[in-house]
């Protein structure tokens, strides 16, 4: 059975609760949110039981980790966890969490059309204009940089990349003197906003002219903070957004060694992705060394993931494959 999505595990936790639980959990949601669970439990098939188990034990986990991110901060939650879970569960426990609270401020922006956003916000400070874009969706910020003035871009994009975390309070000024629509501030010590995996994501949204013009420009103040957002904005497990040719045009110069590695440290559905575009025959030689490797240091396979994803960049600088960037891009066959 394919992997659920995150609506349809929503979908099963409230069908598992049953309908007088699950009116309760409804009344804490908007409108929009009611709208798509419904349509996810009418259309939710049958669950075998063990996967419903999964599901369940995902989502007691998630609330545990809530409440002690909520109660203690990340970093307690982070040793609490770890004992608990073992630190890489406990790690991606954290990052869903954190990313959960963290669009509970600026709750208006994310509904709002970014050219409101851009009124609301322009003419305010660069740090500020980071801050709130850190709490924006991808595309919204993307759309709002785009139309900065060129000498504001730089400043916000690396203001944003350069962020790690704030305090409730400065939030909640912000939030307050901005839009009078306040709605709930995170209750943690700290939490971690914008940084580069943000803002790399924002720029695999942003338009390929100011992309360009950004990078120029960044790579002239600040080259190793360019280098570090780029070498963000396509990571390995982005290979299933690539089409078969681009898979198999990058696949013939890959080292053998390192695809074995790489793949290693990634999901199935990258390594389905990638088996899929290959010959059957190489195919079974790359799962064979698979079965055999053992003991891969998380640095050599993160090294390998990294060379793979240059020769891919490289290729789509050489116009030899395209990497499908936020459904902006358009494709003439």
């Amino acid at each position: 059975m394919p992997e659920l999505t995150g609506q349809q595990r929503a979908a099963a936790v409230i069908v598992a609760l049953g309908a007088e639980n699950a009116s309760k959990i409804y009344k804490y949601l908007h409108e929009d949110e009611v709208e798509q669970l419904t349509i996810e439990v009418a259309q939710l098939a049958q669950l075998p039981s063990e996967d419903l188990d999964d599901v369940l034990k995902s989502f007691y986990q998630i609330c545990v980790t809530q409440k002690v991110v909520t109660e203690g901060g990340v970093e307690f939650a982070r040793s609490v966890l770890e004992k608990a879970y073992g630190s890489q569960t406990a790690a991606a426990l954290l990052d869903r969490v954190t990313k959960s609270l963290r669009t509970k401020a600026f709750d208006f922006i994310r509904k709002a059309d970014y050219k409101n956003l851009l009124t609301i916000i322009q003419n305010e400070h660069p740090q500020t204009i980071a801050l709130v874009l850190s709490y924006a969706k991808p595309d919204q910020a993307a759309s709002v940089i785009a139309e900065l003035p060129k000498e504001k871009q730089i400043d916000v994009v690396e203001r944003i990349a350069m962020m790690d975390r704030t305090s409730p309070e400065i939030t909640k000024i912000i939030e307050k003197n901005l839009e009078m629509k306040f709605s709930s501030v995170m209750s943690v010590d700290f939490m971690e906003i914008g940084g580069v995996n943000y803002i790399a994501d924002v720029m695999n949204n942003i338009d390929r002219s100011n992309e360009k013009f950004i990078f120029d420009e960044l790579n002239r103040k600040d080259p190793r903070l360019s280098d570090e957002i780029r070498k963000k904005m396509f990571v390995f497990e982005d290979i299933t957004i690539l089409d078969d040719m681009s898979i198999q045009r990058f696949l013939r110069e890959v080292d053998p060694k390192d695809l074995v590695f790489a793949l290693k440290g990634t999901n199935q559905e990258v390594a389905n992705t990638i088996f899929k575009n290959m010959s059957n025959r190489t195919a079974e030689t790359v799962k064979s060394d698979l079965e055999f490797t053992h003991n891969v240091r998380l640095k050599d396979v993160e090294e390998a993931q990294q060379r793979i994803v240059g020769i891919i960049r490289r290729l789509e600088n050489e116009g030899e494959l395209v990497i499908m960037k936020g459904g902006k891009d358009e494709v003439i066959a």
